[in-house]
């Protein structure tokens, strides 16, 4: 084998060593993105059920209850989006 050969040889060793890591590191970081939009998921979930018996506590008291929503909300939007932008 030519040294040209050794060095395409090495380069190209390399290159899939290289890959076969951020192969890895992208199956992690998919999985770490699952869970993360598992928890907004469920976190949506439990807004949603809370909501439900609240419809009427929010005509009484609209300021609150509305400031609660809108803050849990924008948490779980916050949430998504940095998943968006992890993708």
């Amino acid at each position: 084998m030519s040294g040209q050969e050794k060095i395409v040889a090495e380069l190209l060793r390399g290159l899939k060593h290289e890959r076969d890591e951020l192969k890895l590191q992208m199956h992690l970081a998919k999985k770490e993105i699952q869970d993360e939009l598992q928890t907004l998921d469920d976190q949506l979930d439990a807004l949603n059920h809370r909501y439900q018996p609240l419809r009427q506590a929010v005509a009484e008291s609209t300021d609150d209850v509305w400031e609660s929503l809108k803050l849990v909300g924008n948490e779980i939007r916050t949430g998504f989006a940095k998943i968006r932008n992890s993708l």
